[in-house]
């Protein structure tokens, strides 16, 4: 109107009278660039710093039932009849005959050619896959409680005998076995190990020490610096001895302490527990794939290095059933030393971690910009610069570095906690898949007797996986008020 008040412009409106983003978000103390203009000079703002304004969402865990876990003396005897049961079936595809010919024209009066296996390479297979099994009655035994001297010593005269017992066994069909083979076919005998000690024993950077159950109990002045990543600073060199009695150690130490929980609330100790699981989670996978290909070795590829150059044997099925093997121990290991629990505790780490998207140059350019700090907890949505690259928070809370591969890394494996449950579960049933159709289209008895006796091995590891699924997957959807607990 003439003469009365006028009131501020569109323009004064939008750029004075209105609050900014960077008020909103938090101001630059310590954690923002501040707002940048038109002409790209950066706009100083006093605000408080972003987490006196914006509380990150809070992290609530799931409770999930304590579902029936195999026993470590329980697994290794299953464990031990599969791969039995793998070993008699290679021999069956190696040595099968033609016995139900008619007696005019007799090829064999047995099923298998007896006379053609080596008694001496099955004893010492069976006592290399027998291993773990003996170490677990010698653990097992060791922590039953003795009240008194006579059943102490008892003990100690059993392991004694068990151990002079395996010992023998393998000595004698070492001596059987130099003598009656080259020495090529000789260094197939302890391939796998002539190659896990290079790979396992000489990488002294990527081995770490012992780490305890609760990854939580390193102190402030314990930490790794800004500069480092993970418990690398708290890692002393070892000798090549050392080594490698910790790498034969592990190969007989079947039961592995589950780490604990205890929601950090400080980032440089949600960091630090994260290092803890991934060194852990590392140590767990590389001895399952050491394991499994250790038994697929010398279940189905082992016999075939000393089958004699007459011998006929069907190559296509025998290197299947070589990958069948492998496939069926590698599942069985990764179920029984990554149970539920296990990756449980591995997603709750991953929620307090949290995530960091990678933005392109240019984008987001008129919405506030913070300096990534490592004390700081960071919520979601907000926009950091670290090393020279924007970056978005993905997860409700976010301390992970984001230039940081690793972080990523363990956010995208295990921020959904039934994601390898699923995936075994994909691997375990289109093996099971594969198998029914093969023995559907089996024409041979041993294709049929080799499918029908793996089949049932099958069936018992992918009950198992299922029933894990439907449990922990109603667990994980059932929704978290309900539970009427605080969140962390």
């Amino acid at each position: 109107m003439p003469g009365g008040r006028r009131g501020p412009s569109r323009q004064q409106l939008s750029r004075s009278a209105l609050p900014s983003l960077q008020t909103l978000v938090g101001g630059n103390c310590g954690n923002g660039t501040g707002l940048r203009n038109r002409n790209g000079s950066a706009v100083s703002l006093s605000a408080p710093p972003i987490t006196a304004l914006i509380t990150p969402e809070p992290v609530r865990h799931c409770r999930i039932p304590e579902l029936p876990v195999d026993g470590n003396l329980l697994f290794e005897f299953l464990f031990f009849i599969y791969l039995l049961v793998a070993l008699f079936i290679q021999y069956i595809n190696i040595y099968k005959t033609v016995w139900w010919y008619p007696y005019n024209h007799p090829a064999s009066c047995t099923s298998l050619n007896f006379h053609l296996i080596d008694y001496h390479l099955a004893a010492f297979i069976t006592v290399m896959l027998a291993r773990r099994l003996v170490w677990a009655l010698i653990s097992e035994a060791s922590q039953v409680g003795t009240t008194s001297a006579i059943h102490y010593m008892a003990l100690i005269l059993a392991r004694l005998v068990l151990l002079t017992l395996c010992g023998w066994v393998l000595c004698w069909t070492l001596v059987n076995l130099f003598r009656s083979h080259s020495v090529l076919n000789l260094l197939f005998l302890g391939y796998p190990f002539g190659v896990y000690v290079p790979l396992c024993c000489f990488h002294q950077d990527s081995r770490t020490q012992s780490l305890p159950s609760d990854c939580s109990y390193l102190m402030q002045d314990q930490l790794v610096d800004a500069n480092s990543t993970g418990v690398g600073n708290l890692v002393k060199p070892k000798d090549f001895l050392s080594l490698l009695r910790e790498s034969l150690k592990e190969q007989f130490n079947n039961s592995v302490p589950i780490p604990t929980h205890s929601c950090p609330l400080s980032p440089d100790l949600i960091r630090n527990e994260v290092e803890c699981l991934k060194a852990d989670f590392n140590r767990r996978i590389k001895e399952v794939l050491f394991n499994s290909l250790f038994s697929a070795y010398y279940v189905a590829f082992l016999p075939l290095c000393f089958v004699k150059s007459t011998q006929y044997y069907d190559m296509r099925w025998s290197c299947e059933h070589l990958i069948m093997v492998w496939i069926n121990a590698f599942v069985m290991l990764t179920t029984q030393l990554l149970p539920p629990k296990y990756c449980d505790l591995l997603h709750r780490s991953a929620a307090h971690l949290g995530k960091w998207q990678k933005l392109e140059h240019g984008s987001y350019s008129n919405a506030p910009q913070h300096i990534w700090s490592e004390n700081t907890i960071w919520p979601q949505g907000v926009l950091v610069r670290h090393s020279r690259c924007l970056y978005k928070a993905v997860g409700p809370y976010n301390v992970a570095v984001p230039s940081d591969v690793s972080h990523a890394r363990f956010y995208f494996l295990f921020h959904h906690p039934l994601r390898l449950l699923n995936l075994l579960i994909l691997i375990e049933g289109s093996v099971v898949c594969y198998q029914l159709y093969s023995l559907l289209r089996s024409e041979k008895w041993n294709h049929t007797l080799s499918m029908a006796l793996i089949l049932f091995c099958n069936y018992y590891v992918l009950f198992k996986l299922l029933r894990d699924r439907i449990v922990l997957g109603r667990a994980y959807s059932y929704p978290l008020s309900s539970y009427g607990l605080k969140a962390h």
